[in-house]
């Protein structure tokens, strides 16, 4: 039995002109009000080129599928959280706490600002989820708290370093996820990050003791 290929996810071809970048930024402006609007299920390319108001060919110049498309936004989101992440991270002028607690907020007062993309997204995840290039770039983000566990636990072994990066990213995704599926008032986020902080911060602290 041969195995079943993945749909190509990857953008056809990279817009080197101004007009192009209108035309892709265009596109994606469309599909992101698509997908809020109609869901996954009722994503199609030729909606995203009609609320652009341009043809299904110019789409499927740059774009291959629906899936590249709602990849692409993915894609765009992870590195957007990514590069928020790392910024925080990697800010050694702060203590290693301060900056675990300065994530916690930030992402999860993203989390609750993009809501109704981000759950309209993880349900499209089934189109994408299982290609080389969407583990390649959710992989990003997780090296960079990798990274940080190794600075902030230099004694613990390995493993347990590993383990504690992998309940903070898988933590933050899922209460993330949970939290945000609400509307919830800025005073609400901050109390709650503040207490998600305090719990991944004693945690941490606790390792630190050996």
């Amino acid at each position: 039995m041969t195995e079943r290929k993945s749909p190509s996810i990857t953008s056809r071809r990279q817009p080197k002109q101004a007009r192009s970048n209108e035309l892709v930024s265009a596109i994606l402006e469309a599909a992101v009000q698509v997908l809020a609007k109609e869901g996954a299920r009722r994503f199609t390319t030729t909606r995203v080129a009609e609320r652009a108001g341009v043809s299904v060919g110019s789409v499927y110049q740059y774009f291959p599928n629906k899936a590249s498309i709602l990849f692409r936004l993915q894609s765009d989101e992870w590195q957007q959280t990514t590069e928020m992440l790392s910024g925080i991270l990697q800010d050694k002028s702060k203590p290693p706490m301060e900056r675990l607690r300065l994530l916690v907020h930030a992402f999860i007062r993203s989390e609750c600002e993009e809501a109704q993309v981000r759950t309209a997204l993880s349900d499209a995840a089934p189109f994408y989820r299982d290609a080389p290039e969407a583990r390649e770039v959710k992989s990003t983000g997780e090296r960079a708290v990798q990274a940080f566990m190794r600075e902030v636990l230099p004694g613990v072994p390995a493993a347990r370093r590993a383990l504690a990066a992998n309940l903070v990213t898988s933590t933050l995704s899922a209460v993330g996820k949970q939290y945000s599926e609400r509307p919830r008032t800025s005073a609400q986020i901050k109390a709650y990050s503040n207490a998600m902080a305090d719990m991944l911060c004693a945690y941490i602290a606790e390792l630190r003791k050996g």
